[in-house]
Formats: C-alpha cells, sequence, structure tokens
C-alpha cells in the first residue's frame, strides 16, 4: 500500500465523521420559535446538527422546544448571532435560498446539485446553506455574499413551501449525497477528492475583504463614482462568484490592488 493509500485510508473515517458536521443551516431573522424547532427536527433527521440563528426576532423558547419533537439539542447548540456575515465566517461555500426571480441573475444550482456540492466541499471545509425570513426571504445584498442561490423546482401552480418543508428537502438531498459519498470505493490516491494537490479555495470573509479593497481602488480611481454607483459592484460580484477565484488567484489580485494604490501615490 503507498504513502497516498495509508494517508487516505487514516483521514476517511475522520472526514465521514466531521463531514456532516461542517454543513450548517442557517435561518435569518426567524419571526416564529415554532419555525426554529420544526426546522431543528428536519436536520436531525437527517443527521445534520449545526444550526445557526441570525438575529432571531424572537428568541428559541419552549414552543420551540416542543416542535423539535425530540431534536432539543439542536435547539439547545444552536449558534446565535447578529449578522449573516458572524454566521458564515470560515465557510468555503455558500448557497443562499430563493423563490423569486432576482434583476441581476446568479449561478442556480437544484437541490440535488446543492447536496452533492455541500457533501464535497464539507469533507475539508465549512459550508452555509442560507434561508431567509418567512415572509420576504433573503435580501438581495444577502443573497450577493452566496456562491450560489438554491431553487426548488416546485408545482408552478401552487409552489408554497414553509420554512422546515425547504430544510427537510434540502437536508434530505445532503444526506443522499453523504450516503453515496459512504459507498464509494477507496478511489485512485493520484485522482483522490483528497490529495494533498487539491484546489484550495478562500473562505467568504476573504472574498468580502477582496470586494471591499476592489470597490476602493474604484472609488479612487474615479471608475466608480460615490453619487451614482450604480450596479458595478454587484455585476463584478456576480463575475466573480461565476469565476470562483482559488485562493492563490485572490492573492494575486489583491497584490494588483494594493500594487495600484502604491503606484497611484509616487
Amino acid at each position: 500500500m503507498t504513502n497516498a493509500v495509508l494517508r487516505y485510508s487514516t483521514i476517511i473515517p475522520n472526514l465521514k465523521a466531521v463531514m456532516l458536521e461542517n454543513i450548517r443551516i442557517i435561518l435569518v431573522e426567524t419571526s416564529h420559535t415554532g419555525n426554529m424547532g420544526s426546522a431543528a427536527r428536519a436536520m436531525k433527521t437527517m443527521g445534520l446538527s449545526n444550526l445557526y440563528l441570525v438575529n432571531p426576532l424572537i428568541q428559541p423558547d419552549s414552543h420551540s422546544i416542543a416542535l423539535s419533537a425530540g431534536a432539543s439539542d439542536v435547539i439547545g447548540n444552536a449558534t446565535i448571532v447578529n449578522t449573516l456575515d458572524e454566521a458564515l465566517a470560515g465557510c468555503e461555500l455558500v448557497i443562499g435560498t430563493s423563490a423569486r426571480s432576482r434583476t441581476l441573475s446568479w449561478p442556480i444550482v437544484e437541490p440535488r446539485e446543492c447536496g452533492e456540492r455541500c457533501v464535497k466541499v464539507a469533507s475539508r471545509s465549512p459550508v452555509a446553506i442560507v434561508f431567509g425570513r418567512e415572509r420576504v426571504g433573503l435580501t438581495n445584498e444577502e443573497l450577493q455574499k452566496c456562491h450560489y442561490h438554491l431553487y426548488i423546482p416546485t408545482n408552478p401552480e401552487y409552489g408554497s413551501l414553509n420554512l422546515a418543508m425547504a430544510v427537510q428537502l434540502v437536508s434530505y438531498e445532503i444526506r443522499m449525497a453523504y450516503l453515496a459519498f459512504q459507498d464509494q470505493e477507496q478511489p485512485d490516491p493520484d485522482k483522490a477528492a483528497f490529495s494533498e494537490h487539491e484546489t484550495e479555495y478562500p473562505p467568504i470573509e476573504d472574498m468580502e475583504r477582496f470586494y471591499q479593497h476592489l470597490e476602493q481602488v474604484l472609488s479612487e480611481s474615479g471608475f466608480i463614482r460615490k453619487a451614482h454607483p450604480g450596479q458595478i459592484m454587484n455585476k463584478l460580484r456576480r463575475l466573480y462568484t461565476r469565476a470562483r477565484p482559488e485562493t492563490q488567484e485572490l492573492n494575486i489580485l489583491r497584490g494588483i490592488l494594493t500594487s495600484m494604490q502604491k503606484w497611484d501615490k509616487k
């Protein structure tokens, strides 16, 4: 057995153990505690436990515990944060749910592809699936923080899904992808998804810092006019989201911006 195979055999049990723990279900500004409990129940039935609550309008209570139906541990261990950025910290992949079309189109995935992408990335880094407010979903600004938008192809004549239903459906697809991963035969170590040559992508907060840096340089150069910024940054976000730069590529882009700032001051 080669060293590569030995490394793979050693790490694969640990990968399977932490994979589902690396998947965050994030609920933004949930207004009904019962939805928190029902979402926790949906998660636990599929082996997920990492629940984040972003600025909940009401804190989890006895009603959320009651509707969790045995998943009170998911509610009790939920991470409560003030902002979506806090919930996304460290995530390599972020997928936001969206039930309506947006002015600026974004890369789209359906639930099955969402599950497959989440499981693949969760083998090495945290990932997040973000669910919005019960009535109005996620804002355009929040959706622009996501790499993909998740679209559930419901009946066009009646597409009403409540929050817990949506969480259950997505959790199921994650479970199916996870089980398929477990059933995989040991791959060729030179082609393994966990080889030492695997592509490294930056966490979401590094991308946000890049966008802030880019906007600063474009504003200083006069390319973006503060009085009339238009859709330039939104469209650039979409461009780089589609391109999905690797960590080294992002470092090059940041270096270019820094070099431009130094040149401008000469």
